[in-house]
């Protein structure tokens, strides 16, 4: 084998390991962005959400469209304020969404909705963020503050998971108006 040879195989396989760093720092930064997904994303309302005197989260609700379009893509940015164990979130938001959905869904589709929460639902502490995105069509993903958690791609469940905040219904009703930008 000559020098040359010898050389070019060098630089070959250096440009390839430099590719190879490139994509694996670049990735983890795009996955941990969620702004990348709605770029012109500006804060629609924020609110807090207090439960017997106690601050629990403060929320903020994102998208590219004013006036606020729920059938559009939007995020949901909560702050956790204290410790939430990721068992009491999935089951909260069950209930939550067979509260809102008025038996229209079956006990196998909240059950297989519970499961794919509790795959993508971290426990969280003070000073935590999660964040969801609604897809149009899609579903959703979440993020938290390292990156994407995951990806529910039903966006029946989408819909009715986004509801516990942006429905009529909502058990606080101050937050969701805070949230869409029309508290008084």
């Amino acid at each position: 084998m000559s020098f040359n040879s010898c050389c070019t195989g060098l630089k070959r396989a250096a440009g390839i390991a430099a590719s190879v760093v490139l994509l694996l720092c670049a990735a983890p930064v795009a996955a941990r962005d969620w702004h990348l997904e709605l770029p012109q994303a500006k804060v629609v309302g924020q609110g807090e959400l207090h439960w017997f005197g106690l601050s629990i989260y403060s929320a903020a609700l994102w998208s590219e469209k004013r006036p606020f379009d729920k059938d559009g893509p939007f995020a949901l940015e909560l702050t956790y304020h204290r410790h939430i164990n990721s068992a009491y979130f999935v089951q909260t938001s069950i209930e939550e969404i067979k509260r809102l959905s008025d038996q229209r869904f079956s006990a196998d589709k909240l059950q297989h909705w519970e499961v794919l929460m509790s795959k993508v639902f971290p426990n969280v502490n003070e000073g935590d963020q999660l964040i969801g995105i609604f897809i149009p069509q899609q579903g959703c993903r979440f993020y938290d503050g390292n990156g994407l958690l995951g990806n529910i791609d039903d966006p029946e469940f989408a819909r009715a998971f986004f509801a516990i905040w942006l429905d009529a219904r909502s058990k606080d009703s101050s937050l969701r108006e805070h949230l869409l930008g029309i508290a008084r």
